[in-house]
């Protein structure tokens, strides 16, 4: 049973924070407040399409907050929520576990 309730919890997490982009985009913001161009610098790779959806699923689940100025042209900040703070140990693990991952070749 304890296996059972593990590998669903694993997966709720693949659920909802899997794919390419979430934890790399949620590592950035857990930095720094960053606008929607910035992101896109710090991953060159992602299309805007991609990015526009994965900021919003992560703002749809709570961990990310997006804040409109009114000014023109418009301005548009995300950061992490206290929900997305508290993914900062995760990211932390995710970070050693890249730094050890290279150290194998």
């Amino acid at each position: 049973m304890k296996n059972n309730i593990s590998g669903c919890s694993v997966e709720e997490t693949m659920n909802v924070l899997g794919g390419r982009w979430k934890m790399l985009i949620i590592s950035f913001l857990i930095e720094k407040t960053m606008r929607f161009n910035e992101l896109r610098r710090a991953l060159p790779h992602i299309s805007q399409r991609m990015l526009t959806l994965e900021l919003r699923d992560l703002e749809n689940e709570g961990f990310i907050s997006r804040k409109i100025y009114a000014e023109v042209p418009v301005k548009v900040e995300y950061s992490v929520t206290n929900d997305g703070e508290k993914l900062r140990p995760l990211i932390e693990e995710i970070k050693k576990t890249g730094i050890w991952l290279k150290s194998r070749t």
